[in-house]
């Protein structure tokens, strides 16, 4: 019972990771508020309301939750969920952003609308339910109740090291990756914890773009997201953290690595050699998925 008497939310949870996250930390003791827009995967309306059912799943288990159908990347919707969880729970402490689909499209084929629908739910949709409950802390924090609160954002392994076919989605889940180092700079003072994991799992959002026979299920990330989410992982923050069925893997980014300062204003002609002896003296990156 890590989370007993902690208040999440937990977007995108009506189906697949977001799903097998919400049942994971109401079984820790949480209570949960379940957001799901009722999309089809690749973000039309499906007139359904999985929100609903996981709800009831929660409470069969003895715990406690709500439903939320908020489209999270709208500004004012995000505010009111989370107000939701202050009403209905007495407060927030935990914020899983999980919500998002897909539209994969090699980066000459994607159109202007697809591009805008990926980024908009991927990278507003962490941004906006992020801004709000940030606000909240804050507000709490300048009132003496500072909360052990905690944010675990949904970036990819596409966002990390890229994916063939999924230009737009990898950038979405790079700018998640950023933006949860920038929350995490800003918001400790506040005793706010921001990090990141990159899922592996077999999901509707996986099947039909690999082969998903050797995935992990939804349900092998969750440990992971509650442990992050207690009040235990207080010293973890700024981390991107992979998770692939049985392997845990803590993921490095951008950093700095050789360099070369020659102590005035290069020309163009002496760039090219100093920077082949620079990337030969570098760690190469890993390939992109795919390639």
């Amino acid at each position: 019972m890590l989370l007993e008497g902690r208040v999440a939310i937990v977007t995108g949870a009506g189906r697949g990771i977001g799903r097998a996250h919400a049942l994971e930390l109401a079984r820790h003791g949480a209570a949960v508020v379940v957001n799901d827009f009722g999309v089809t995967l690749a973000g039309e309306s499906a007139g359904e309301t999985p929100a609903e059912s996981v709800v009831a799943e929660i409470e069969a288990l003895g715990g406690r939750a709500v439903a939320n159908g908020a489209d999270v990347a709208d500004f004012e919707q995000a505010a009111a969920m989370v107000q939701q969880a202050i009403d209905t729970f007495g407060g927030l402490d935990i914020l899983v952003n999980n919500a998002g689909f897909v539209r994969d499209r090699m980066l000459v084929n994607t159109s202007e609308e697809e591009w805008d629908a990926v980024i908009r739910v991927h990278l507003k949709g962490h941004f906006a339910p992020l801004r709000h409950a940030g606000a909240y802390w804050r507000a709490e924090a300048k009132e003496g109740r500072q909360r052990a609160a905690r944010v675990i954002n949904t970036s990819s392994g596409a966002g990390l090291q890229g994916s063939i076919g999924q230009a737009t989605y990898s950038a979405a889940k790079g700018g998640i990756a950023a933006l949860t180092l920038v929350a995490a700079a800003e918001m400790g003072r506040y005793g706010v914890t921001v990090n990141a994991i990159a899922p592996v799992a077999k999901t509707r959002m996986t099947e039909g773009a690999f082969d998903t026979s050797a995935m992990a299920l939804p349900e092998d990330n969750s440990p992971i997201v509650a442990w992050l989410a207690s009040e235990e992982a207080g010293d973890v923050t700024g981390r991107v953290i992979e998770i692939d069925g049985s392997t845990i893997t803590v993921e490095s980014g951008w950093r700095h690595d050789a360099s070369h300062d020659l102590g005035r204003r290069w020309t163009a002609p002496e760039v090219g050699p100093a920077l082949r002896d620079l990337l030969a003296a570098s760690v190469v990156p890993e390939g992109v998925y795919g390639a």
